[in-house]
């Protein structure tokens, strides 16, 4: 740290990693002329009156440290840019760097940074050092209604409920707190996380297969275990008086090759368990919805007509608390496979 600087500001410094307005250098002690000085040479202006205390490109960090400082001591890290910060989805801190500060202050864009005011001030901030973030519900809302496409707004929010970085009720309540704002692709978006779904695509497919005359009721990720209590691979989609799993292979939403090839793979549990498992894709979803609908009602007919049952216990999770709805229950002793009177 520039030990030309008064121990204040070298702690302030330090804390701010590395990044200070004009007003906190010229309070604590630097000149106008050693500040025009050592602009461009040594430290570099980030942002109109954020100094950054070095010459070279500054990191994530100090982006958002100075787009908070730019924004004033009421401001704080919101929308996209808090939703990435908090894990949700695929999203990652790009610019614009979107900050909230509290109304009557001005809305105004500058460089890189949109700072906009708002009344709904009940949120609870995160902290993250210096840095100050919307709650991950209001982050997640800001960000689907900010969101270039209906589908990436839907999968902000899915991503958001399933995770559990954001409770079902909180997400509810910073769609309704909003009005009319996105209202539309916001309430789409959260009907599809109600459902319990943990991807879009597994949404997607709740939705189609719900429209099935032929499907009973159907469970989205319940826990299943096996005639001896073990745990077995959670379903995407779960028709219980079959035990018929649909499950969605796509390497988009795991998070690298071995997690595909670990999905893959762990669908063999639920096959040694005697499950009927159906494997489906997004594009087939979304491009060929009929004939997956057919594929999937097929397998359950075929299913319901052997007459057989893979001897395993499901248990439903509720989408709004994130939990089982109840404790798995006793699981019938007469081996893996029950059959059906």
């Amino acid at each position: 740290m520039d030990r030309t600087l008064s121990p204040l500001l070298r702690d302030i410094a330090q804390h701010q990693h590395g990044v200070l307005t004009r007003r906190q250098l010229l309070d604590g002690g630097v000149t106008p002329a050693q500040l025009r000085t050592r602009l461009g040479r040594e430290w570099r202006l980030v942002l109109r009156g954020v100094v950054l205390l070095s010459n070279g490109t500054p990191n994530e960090q100090q982006r958002l440290m100075a787009a908070q400082l730019f924004a004033g001591p009421r401001s704080w890290l919101a929308g996209p840019t808090a939703a990435a910060l908090h894990g949700i989805g695929d999203l990652t801190v790009t610019n614009p760097v979107h900050v909230l500060v509290p109304a009557p202050l001005r809305s105004r864009t500058h460089a890189w940074v949109v700072v906009r005011n708002t009344t709904l001030l009940d949120e609870p901030l995160h902290r993250r050092g210096p840095l100050r973030l919307s709650c991950p519900a209001r982050a997640a809302v800001d960000a689907a209604a900010a969101a270039p496409s209906d589908e990436l707004a839907r999968a902000v929010l899915v991503s958001a409920a399933r995770s559990r970085t954001a409770r079902m009720g909180d997400l509810l309540h910073w769609v309704l707190a909003g009005g009319q704002v996105g209202s539309h692709r916001l309430h789409a978006g959260l009907s599809l996380a109600a459902t319990g779904a943990w991807s879009l695509p597994e949404a997607e497919l709740l939705a189609l297969l719900s429209t099935s005359s032929v499907l009973p009721p159907l469970l989205a990720n319940p826990e299943l275990r096996d005639g001896e209590g073990g745990r077995l691979t959670t379903p995407d989609v779960w028709v219980d008086d079959v035990a018929m799993a649909v499950m969605v292979h796509s390497r988009k939403w795991h998070a690298g090759e071995r997690e595909w090839e670990s999905t893959i793979e762990q669908d063999t549990d639920l096959q040694a368990a005697r499950v009927v498992v159906v494997g489906v894709t997004p594009h087939s979803i979304r491009a060929r919805p009929r004939w997956v609908l057919e594929r999937v009602e097929a397998a359950y007919l075929r299913a319901r007509t052997a007459g057989v049952r893979a001897d395993v216990v499901a248990t439903p999770r509720d989408p709004w608390q994130g939990g089982l709805l109840q404790p798995p229950g006793p699981v019938p002793e007469s081996g893996r496979v029950r059959t059906r009177s």
